[in-house]
C-alpha cells in the first residue's frame, strides 16, 4: 500500500536575481561595502477593466497578490469563475477576469490608507464582510506554534538574505506549506489568500503565521480568509485585539522562545508543549523585533 507523502511547501526564492539587487555604500568606518537591497517596483491591479489599485511590491506572485487582495477586499465573491489572469511585466500590470461582470467604482473611491507600510490599503466597507462571521471551532496546539516558530525562523527567505521585507505563512498543524514575503506584510497574506483562492484551499484546519504586527486589517484579512488563529513574534495594536476578540479569531503574539501571548481565542489553545524541552531563543536570532 502506498502512502501519499504531502506536498513540498511553497517557499521563497532568495536566489531569483529579480528580487535583489546588489548597492553599493560605506560602512561605519569608511570601508567599501556591497550589499543586496530588495526591489520594491508598482504593480496595477484590474479587475475586468476597472484599474483598482497600485500596490509596491517586490514582484513575485502577480497572480497571487491580485487574487488576494481582491478577495480580502470583498471584490471576489467565493463562487466567482475566473476566467483569466494576465500579467504584463512590461507594463507592470495584472487584469484578473471574472464571468461575472463587476463595477466597484463607488467602493474604490473609500479607499483609505491604513498604518501598514508599503502602501497597504483597505477600504471603507471591508468590516461589513465580518458581519455574522463565525470561525471554526479547531484545536490549536502549542506543540505546534513552537515547532513552526524554529522552522520559519530559519528558513531560506529573502529576509536572510537582504532584510527590509515580511512574511506570511500558511501552516497546517505543525507544517508550513506557503510562505510569502513581500514588503508590505498585506501584500503577503493577499498572497497567501490568491494562492488559497486559486488552489481551493480549505482554511479551517490551518494556522497563519506573520512575521509582523498584529494589526486591525491583519486581523480582519485573517478573518475574511476563513483561518482561525493567526500568530506572530511581533506585537499588538488595541484594535487588533478588539476585532479578533468581536470575531473569537485566536490571536497570538510575541512568540519567542517559550514565551507567547494569546489575547483571543484562548478556548482553542491545547497547551500540549513540554517547555522544558522549548529551548530559549538565541540573541542572534533571525527575527530582531516588531516590523
Amino acid at each position: 500500500m502506498s502512502v501519499t507523502q504531502p506536498a513540498p511547501p511553497i517557499l521563497p526564492d532568495p536566489d531569483d536575481p529579480r528580487l535583489t539587487r546588489a548597492v553599493t555604500g560605506t560602512d561605519q568606518t569608511g570601508a567599501p561595502v556591497e550589499i543586496p537591497v530588495v526591489e520594491e517596483r508598482p504593480l496595477t491591479i484590474y479587475l475586468n477593466r476597472q484599474e483598482i489599485v497600485t500596490a509596491m511590491t517586490i514582484g513575485d506572485h502577480p497572480d497571487y497578490l491580485a487574487l488576494g487582495f481582491l478577495r480580502n477586499q470583498g471584490m471576489l465573491r467565493p463562487d466567482d469563475i475566473v476566467t483569466g489572469v494576465d500579467f504584463d511585466e512590461e507594463v507592470e500590470t495584472v487584469v484578473v477576469r471574472t464571468a461575472r461582470q463587476t463595477s466597484y467604482e463607488e467602493k474604490v473611491q473609500k479607499k483609505t490608507r491604513t498604518s501598514g507600510c508599503a502602501v497597504g490599503t483597505v477600504f471603507g466597507d471591508m468590516m461589513e464582510g465580518l458581519e455574522g462571521l463565525s470561525l471554526p471551532a479547531a484545536e490549536i496546539r502549542t506543540s505546534w506554534l513552537y515547532a513552526l516558530a524554529r522552522q520559519i525562523n530559519t528558513m531560506p527567505s529573502l529576509y536572510l538574505r537582504a532584510g527590509a521585507i515580511h512574511g506570511t505563512v500558511l501552516c497546517q498543524a505543525d507544517r508550513p506549506l506557503v510562505y510569502m514575503e513581500d514588503v508590505g506584510r498585506h501584500n503577503a497574506v493577499d498572497k497567501v489568500a490568491g494562492y488559497m483562492f486559486r488552489h481551493d484551499v480549505t482554511a479551517a484546519d490551518k494556522i497563519l503565521y506573520t512575521t509582523g504586527r498584529l494589526t486591525s486589517e491583519m486581523v480582519i484579512k485573517c478573518a475574511l480568509m476563513g483561518i482561525p488563529a493567526l500568530a506572530s513574534r511581533s506585537g499588538f495594536t488595541a484594535w487588533g485585539v478588539e476585532i479578533a476578540r468581536q470575531v473569537g479569531l485566536t490571536l497570538i503574539g510575541r512568540m519567542r522562545g517559550q514565551r507567547f501571548v494569546c489575547l483571543s481565542g484562548d478556548a482553542r489553545l491545547i497547551r500540549d508543549a513540554d517547555l522544558a524541552s522549548v529551548p530559549e531563543e538565541d540573541r542572534r536570532h533571525r527575527r530582531k523585533g516588531a516590523s
